[in-house]
């Protein structure tokens, strides 16, 4: 039987001990039987000992030379595997497991070769997607300093130059104010960065943000993605559905009192008049109806130019509080804001009856309003269900909505009041579930009128 590639080596080894200790014992056998004087025997020995014992090593010495060669070679290939180059090979001659040993550490070396060339071709086409997809990608690693953004956030934040390196703050203290509000809210949102020129167009964004480990440390990742563009086509869908909803309200009001009204001139024609009033009050109860679901649709469409006042905030918030249920979110600024009251009111008594709509306990849905150096901020806030990122992605599209019986333009006029007094809308969704909505309207100085 053939003996195997590791008993082949180990034989070797084994039969290079043993024999120099054969040879050894052999001559200091013969020499111990040999009558020569004892003092002879000792120094034959000694010399055969001195002779035989540095053959025995210079022969374990050359078997093992190779084989300490071949490893130490294999441990600088393990470097070069650590270090991402899997460039180099080994070769054994000999037929036996040191063999085995480097043809497995050959192959492993291919293996781990093809896998890092696949993987940087997959990098590759990452980079390349990531660098121009059009959403805006910032990556902020720990202590806010930015370790990584795409050609898009550069364009955005930093007029095309690179962001890598520079802390996030540093780059939002020469954003728009907008971007820093909505960063400052926490969780995803959508904000309004305002017009550049007076025939401009406010851009929107979409701001998503996630938090994840990378290498053992916080990262989070900040996508912005506009939205303008998107919205001007979902207006354009949105205007073709709402004519279809107005021409179902009218037919379904105009034809009942067709009807009644050839009705009720049949009952005169009889002389049946006792049930004349009956007829009139369907009339005009599906008049009033009717009236009430157009109103709505002109109030949006028709909405005056704002008449801005000085205007007591206190009082402003009282009388808002007697039409509709909330609690105040702290202390409302002393300084009076300039800005149309009865627009103002109707903004808010939107989003706060958007707010009781949301499933929001009553006790949960809260109006505040602070007051800074350049900006008046009302925010409405509730505990409901919040919003997914398409609905907040349409939810200033005028007569969007996702309620059955919604007509979808509370947040789609508060939007037109807060853009036409020279301000902006912000949404979020909040912590712990809920959103936030945000007016913002720049701050005059008291007593400042339009």
């Amino acid at each position: 039987m053939r003996p195997t590639g590791r008993w082949r080596v180990t034989l070797s080894l084994r039969l290079s001990l043993v024999a120099a200790a054969l040879i050894v014992a052999a001559l200091a056998l013969l020499i111990a039987l040999d009558g020569a004087w004892p003092g002879h025997r000792v120094a034959a020995a000694g010399i055969v000992a001195a002779v035989m014992l540095p053959l025995a090593f210079a022969a374990m010495r050359a078997q093992l030379r190779p084989v300490l060669a071949v490893f130490r070679a294999l441990g600088g290939t393990v470097i070069s595997y650590q270090d991402g180059d899997y460039a180099f090979g080994l070769h054994w001659p000999r037929d036996d497991e040191i063999r085995e040993l480097v043809d497995a550490h050959n192959d492993l070396g291919n293996v781990l070769r093809e896998q890092r060339l696949a993987l940087v071709q997959r990098e590759l086409l990452l980079d390349t997607m990531v660098q121009n997809t059009p959403v805006a990608m910032l990556l902020v690693a720990e202590h806010g300093v930015i370790a990584f953004a795409n050609v898009a956030a550069r364009q955005l934040l930093n007029e095309g130059r690179r962001l890598e390196g520079h802390r996030l703050d540093a780059v939002l203290e020469v954003a728009t104010g907008s971007l820093r509000e909505a960063l400052g809210r926490g969780g995803d949102g959508l904000f309004t960065v305002p017009r550049q020129a007076d025939d401009g167009e406010d851009e929107t964004y979409h701001l998503a943000r996630r938090s994840f480990s990378l290498n053992g440390r916080r990262h989070e990742l900040l996508l912005l993605r506009h939205l303008t563009a998107e919205l001007r086509r979902q207006e354009v869908q949105t205007w073709k559905k709402v004519i279809r909803v107005i021409s179902h309200e009218l037919n379904n009001s105009l034809a009942p009192v067709a009807s009644l009204a050839h009705s009720a001139s049949e009952l005169l024609r009889r002389g049946q008049t006792e049930r004349l009033p009956e007829v009139l009050a369907t009339i005009a109860d599906r008049t009033a109806h009717l009236k009430g679901f157009i109103d709505g649709y002109a109030t949006f469409a028709k909405l005056p130019a704002p008449r801005p006042e000085s205007t007591t905030l206190a009082p402003f918030v009282s009388r808002l509080a007697a039409q509709i249920a909330f609690a105040q979110d702290g202390p409302l600024p002393e300084a009076p804001a300039s800005f149309d009251p009865a627009q103002m009111e109707l903004a808010l008594f939107n989003l706060l009856k958007n707010a009781h709509e949301s499933g929001s306990r009553p006790e949960d849905v809260t109006l505040g309003a602070r007051r800074t150096s350049e900006a008046v901020v009302f925010e409405v806030a509730d505990r409901g269900s919040g919003m997914t990122e398409t609905v907040m992605a349409n939810a200033l599209v005028p007569f969007y909505s996702t309620k059955r019986s919604g007509t979808g333009l509370g947040l789609a006029l508060a939007r037109e009041i807060a853009e036409a007094h020279g301000g902006r809308i912000a949404i979020s969704n909040r912590a712990g579930g809920g959103i936030a909505v945000s007016i913002v309207i720049p701050a005059r100085p008291a007593g400042a009128e339009g």
